[in-house]
């Protein structure tokens, strides 16, 4: 008997679950060296298959996901969930809040102290 495992390609699986805008972007990440499987550096063309672990760089956050399904096409937002395992620690998403945050903060050497009209601002950003 002859057993058939689903699997696909990592940059297309990558744009199905929506990590990417496109395809192109998520071959890109692959050659870049930003998408490793099971611990492996991923080439655009190797086979994802059920079970396995993905870990992306996506700027600051290093998102780590567990395959669940395979889709045949790109899928809506609310049904990534049934492809894929969210496994990143809350911490990684943090990290990016606060550099958001922090260049928001960011003041150009030389302009002075901030006014209140900037303070009230910061403050209604924080609070």
């Amino acid at each position: 008997m002859l057993i058939t495992t689903e699997e696909q390609r990592i940059d297309k699986w990558l744009w199905a679950v929506r990590l990417f805008k496109t395809r192109s972007l998520a071959t890109d990440a692959c050659r870049a060296g930003s998408v490793s499987v099971n611990a492996q550096p991923a080439k655009p063309s190797r086979e994802v298959r059920c079970g396995e672990t993905v870990e992306v760089q996506q700027g600051l956050v290093h998102r780590t996901l567990r395959v669940i399904g395979i889709a045949r096409s790109r899928v809506g937002a609310g049904q990534v969930p049934r492809y894929c395992e969210e496994l990143t620690p809350p911490a990684e998403f943090e990290k990016a809040r606060v550099a958001r945050v922090q260049q928001f903060l960011a003041r150009a050497r030389g302009s002075g102290r901030p006014t209140k009209r900037d303070r009230r601002l910061i403050d209604r950003l924080l609070g």
